[in-house]
């Protein structure tokens, strides 16, 4: 059967289901779009729905200026999401979509707000406070650098990095993103997600080692595993399959045990 996506906010759902078990929201990485993810619809199971997130000022949200304060990003994102958790739902974010995840987590959790059963933080460490901030900042390199830096990480089309024309059009959108997550900064003791997450990774990542995923081990009981597979920032390309078996599972048993929790005698 073929389906027509269908927009709903940021969100582009490659293939709306009527009335489906759960909502997947996937956020993107930094300089990315929805594209990221454009292949993973058919792996999942078929009652679930997925929704492809895109930040303003990229894809059908290119209209909108891009932000540079996660504040602003987590604004944008609770907004236009929010119609869309009347039913179960889950947050995987990758990098940059990993800290909008994060931080949109514990938004809704602060505001008493529908939670997600489940958060997957794929190249995200924890936070470590203002004075971890990165000096000087990937926003504030040469064109060049940046460029090359990119290249280097094997995430952005040549096509992109190497036309001086799409660059420009590009460019602003990169270093808005990269801003928001090079000032970003979190007292690590507020920082504790508070719902059964799961940490992804590349062994080979430069950027989140996987000694910094492992971290997330120090900051919250709730964290169901850390999964690590060959390759750098970008190993989930070349990881596919894999790494949706295990969101799946992951997602599976949150459901599960916060099912056993709500039968169980005595709870309320």
């Amino acid at each position: 059967m073929t389906h027509t996506a269908v927009f709903r906010g940021s969100a582009v759902c490659p293939s709306p289901v009527a009335d489906p078990s759960l909502r997947l929201f996937l956020f993107h990485h930094a300089g990315g779009s929805h594209l990221l993810y454009r292949n993973w619809v058919p792996e999942f199971p078929p009652d679930w729905e997925l929704c492809l997130l895109n930040a303003p000022g990229r894809a059908h949200r290119r209209d909108q200026p891009a932000v540079d304060r996660v504040e602003d990003l987590v604004d944008h994102f609770h907004q236009e999401l929010l119609p869309l958790f009347d039913r179960p739902f889950a947050f995987f974010g990758h990098s940059m979509g990993g800290l909008a995840a994060y931080e949109l987590t514990l938004r809704l959790a602060a505001q008493g707000g529908p939670m997600p059963v489940w958060l997957g933080l794929s190249a995200f460490g924890p936070p470590r406070g203002a004075e971890y901030r990165r000096r000087p900042g990937r926003h504030e390199s040469s064109d060049a650098e940046l460029r090359d830096w990119l290249r280097s990480l094997g995430g952005t089309p040549a096509e992109l990095l190497d036309n001086d024309d799409v660059w420009q059009l590009f460019e602003p959108v990169f270093r808005s993103d990269f801003k928001l997550v090079d000032t970003w900064a979190r007292d690590p003791a507020t920082g504790s997600p508070p719902l059964p997450f799961t940490v992804f990774g590349g062994e080979q990542d430069l950027v989140v080692e996987p000694r910094r995923l492992k971290a997330w081990a120090d900051h919250s009981p709730h964290l169901q595993g850390v999964h690590l597979y060959p390759g750098g920032h970008f190993y989930l390309h070349d990881h596919r399959a894999a790494l949706i078996r295990t969101v799946t599972a992951s997602v599976r048993a949150a459901r599960a045990a916060a099912e056993r929790i709500i039968t169980a005698p005595g709870a309320s």
